[in-house]
């Protein structure tokens, strides 16, 4: 899996100079039968002949050749080794990479070598409540939950010291880095903001994060944010503030509506010849309907007995 690191992710290490094979093995369960034959004939020879005694012709054959038999066949049975489904067997003989078995059932490998199990299942971390300052400077605890996958083993074992602990670090400094990276909310530029853009954000989190353990052998699969809030400290100010831009773009809206409606009443009065309005009369019109179509609490109306300049 191939992803460029982000702007600012910073360049990571070119992982070691080694790949994933498929590592060489024969079927376990023949190599298993033949195994426990030549151990049930080494034990029956071995006991003819120490039966037989120094003074028979052949004892000395029959114990060596038993004795060829059982170390025959305790190589085969060492040298099983069963791989379960969604997991692999890495094969290291001297020091060097051998291979890698992924195929379920039983296998016989080399029986000197040694075969380190790895797990390929998919896995879920998710990272520790982290507090970070956004790109507006505001305090914001962030948390993230990131599936993977191994898809290299040989890189996974051999290119870091500990590829689960690599992962998981390595997912904690791509998540404070996209926090700090973008403000919580969208500002009157209106670019990306960690609430207001989820999906953009958390792709680029991922693209970040596959590009900081690509050295590992791993695949990312999917990354979300799983907490995203301000801080404790300044949580109720953002709150009010937040509360303040809401009442001002529904006095908006409501102030839109009430000139609209006051328009067409004046024009559906002009048109039909209703009434003769001055321009005092529109005046005073216009105002009684902004206040009671903007008025937050219910109006009183009053009687005015007189005429409308008394």
């Amino acid at each position: 899996m191939s992803v460029e690191a982000p702007t600012g992710a910073g360049r990571q290490p070119d992982p070691v100079p080694i790949a994933e094979s498929m590592g060489w093995s024969a079927p376990g369960v023949r190599v298993l039968v033949a195994g426990i034959v030549m151990l049930l004939a080494g034990v029956v020879l071995l006991a003819l002949g120490v039966s037989l005694g120094p003074n028979a012709a052949g004892p000395i054959a029959l114990i060596w050749a038993a004795a060829v038999l059982i170390i025959a066949g305790y190589l085969a049975v060492r040298g099983l080794t069963s791989v379960v489904a969604g997991e692999a067997r890495v094969i290291q003989l001297f020091g060097r990479y051998r291979g890698t078995v992924r195929a379920a059932g039983l296998h016989w490998v080399n029986p000197f070598a040694r075969r380190r199990k790895l797990s390929v299942r998919i896995r879920n971390h998710e990272t520790a409540l982290a507090k970070v300052n956004d790109a507006d400077g505001n305090p914001i605890e962030i948390a993230a939950v990131v599936v993977w996958q191994v898809k290299d083993t040989a890189q996974a074992l051999y290119a870091v010291d500990d590829f689960i602990q690599f992962v998981a670090i390595q997912t904690e400094t791509a998540v404070r880095h996209i926090a700090s990276s973008y403000p919580y909310t969208s500002g009157p530029d209106g670019g990306l903001s960690l609430r207001d853009n989820a999906d953009e954000i958390t792709q680029r989190l991922s693209d970040e994060i596959a590009a900081r353990i690509r050295p590992a052998g791993v695949m990312i699969i999917e990354s979300r944010l799983t907490r995203l809030s301000y801080a404790p400290e300044i949580a109720q100010a953002m709150l009010r503030q937040q509360q303040a831009s809401a009442v001002v773009g529904a006095r908006t809206r409501i102030v839109e509506g009430a000139v609209g409606m006051v328009q067409l009443a004046l024009r559906r009065l002009q048109e039909e010849d209703v009434v003769e309005l001055d321009e005092e009369r529109k005046a005073a019109m216009v105002s009684n309907l902004l206040v009671v179509l903007c008025s937050e609490q219910a109006t009183q109306q009053v009687v005015n007995t007189g005429s409308l300049y008394q």
